[in-house]
């Protein structure tokens, strides 16, 4: 997995190792240019990728010492105490950036919802519509103010918003 590693001087792992965390943790990934000489474009992309998502993976996934350290046996073994001396040392940073990167993706949370069932008799085009129409009212708490939303929807529409939320509770079930 982590083979094109052994292409980098020893002397130079521990660097690399931790600028990548640094990029994991927003600032400056390792630059090419810098490791040119080691590795070939493809190769690089290779070796930031795997590094970066080993490391997101052991922190992440919040595996074991005796795992993460199994990932990497096919190492060196002067390679494989750097790896895990940089991921112990880093890894409480890793799971802050993980976590304010999931953050990031809404500030928004549902403060409260109403919802009202209606039957729709008729329109300006049928005379006789009968169709049911759902309104949902949500109360959305986003940057410390609450911004109400309201949806009408009909049948389909209201199991396409059930299915999904069955979905996203099923990943949120799987996270814990």
């Amino acid at each position: 997995m982590l083979r094109l590693l052994e292409k980098l001087p020893p002397g130079r792992v521990q660097e690399f190792l931790h600028k990548i965390v640094d990029g994991i943790c927003g600032r400056a990934y390792p630059r090419y240019q810098d490791y040119g000489n080691i590795w070939s474009l493809l190769e690089w992309m290779e070796v930031l990728e795997e590094t970066g998502t080993y490391f997101k993976t052991a922190v992440g996934k919040n595996i074991s010492d005796e795992e993460a350290a199994q990932q990497i046996n096919e190492l060196n073994s002067s390679y494989q105490e750097a790896i895990t001396k940089c991921l112990k040392g880093r890894k409480e940073e890793i799971r802050n950036a993980l976590v304010e990167r999931v953050n990031a993706i809404s500030s928004a949370q549902l403060q409260d919802f109403d919802w009202q069932l209606k039957l729709a008799l008729s329109s300006d085009k049928i005379s006789m519509l009968q169709m049911p129409l759902l309104n949902l009212d949500l109360d959305v708490r986003e940057n410390g103010e609450i911004k109400p939303v309201s949806i009408e929807m009909n049948k389909e529409e209201l199991q396409n918003l059930i299915n999904s939320l069955e979905a996203a509770n099923k990943v949120v079930l799987q996270l814990k």
